[in-house]
């Protein structure tokens, strides 16, 4: 049988801290939710593997889904450089994992998701995990219920971050995301200051994109 707890340590320390993480508060939460408990039973050996792990297989219209591989997933959650204070919406929380890494660092998080088999398996997974709420909804227009935020954090690639989800950013407040496609994508943080959003670009990052974000096609004369 695999030990799990051994898996998990070998994870951080190969795959996370080599690639320069160093903030205490993301290394404690990876070695603290156990990453096998969010994928299929299927998959469980597969759950601390250097790749990301299929959660929910593709279907006509419905893309497949993803569990983010650990080295990119935890280098977003340093750039994001959240608080233990922080009011986060995760956008595209899946089965929940990130949810829960997020809930051990920041204050409280809204996770929001738009497949509703999902959203209820992130609901009993979580169900031991505080300052947690799984809403369901089209992920690129956000959760304006519980706006605004500190903090929102993109669960996966995205052609172009909406208005929308900007609009719910509280002033000081940020937005992580990947932005674009394969190898070429890039980490990116955009930050709302008086009315006003500024954008940073931090390193590349190939990661599985979310469904929703495609950009508007444009007419070319």
């Amino acid at each position: 049988m695999m030990d799990f707890e051994a898996a998990r340590a070998k994870m951080v320390d190969t795959q996370i801290r080599t690639t320069d993480v160093t903030s205490h508060s993301v290394l404690t939460a990876f070695l603290t939710v156990p990453r096998e408990a969010f994928v299929p039973e299927k998959s469980k050996l597969l759950a601390y593997i250097d790749n990301d792990v299929e959660i929910s297989a593709a279907a006509p219209g419905k893309p497949a889904r993803f569990l983010m591989e650990a080295s990119p997933l935890a280098k977003l959650l340093q750039l994001a450089a959240i608080g233990k204070d922080d009011f986060v919406l995760e956008v595209g929380c899946g089965t929940g994992y990130t949810s829960a890494l997020l809930s051990i660092i920041a204050g409280s998080v809204i996770a929001l998701e738009c497949d509703e088999a999902l959203a209820a398996e992130a609901k009993a997974k979580l169900a031991g995990y505080g300052k947690i709420e799984v809403v369901t909804g089209p992920l690129e227009k956000g959760y304006a219920a519980g706006a605004p935020y500190d903090l929102i954090f993109i669960n996966g690639a995205v052609e172009e971050v909406p208005a929308a989800l900007l609009g719910q950013l509280r002033d000081g407040g940020r937005l992580v995301t990947v932005e674009g496609h394969g190898n070429a994508a890039r980490a990116k943080v955009f930050v709302a200051e008086r009315g006003a959003i500024s954008e940073n670009v931090f390193f590349n990052a190939s990661v599985k994109p979310l469904p929703g974000f495609a950009k508007a096609r444009e007419f070319v004369f």
